[in-house]
């Protein structure tokens, strides 16, 4: 899955470790949730990182939720959590993956 190249644009603030903003890998990079967005950082500069298909993540039989132990990313209208290296959101009766 490829996010499409969206230029962060003014984004002044330098993203990293003890930066302050939550660091979820994602894949071969570490998006940065700054608002309510993820950043990454792209070859001097920052993109927005969101998929661009939807991706049924298969054979997902934990179910997410408040305590269930993983981290819990507020994202546009829902949730995402962090598991298994990238982030799932409940999509109708099964889990996506971004």
């Amino acid at each position: 899955m490829t996010a499409p190249h969206i230029i962060h644009e003014d984004h002044d603030h330098q993203h990293g470790p003890g930066c302050g903003h939550a660091a979820i890998p994602h894949g071969d990079h570490t998006d940065y949730l700054h608002g309510d967005c993820l950043h990454r950082e792209h070859e001097g500069h920052w993109d927005e990182c969101e998929p661009t298909e939807h991706v049924v993540h298969d054979d997902h039989p934990h179910e997410h939720g408040p305590n269930c132990g993983h981290v819990a990313v507020p994202h546009g209208d829902h949730v995402d959590y962090i598991h298994d290296g990238h982030r799932h959101a409940a999509h109708g009766d099964h889990w996506d993956c971004h």
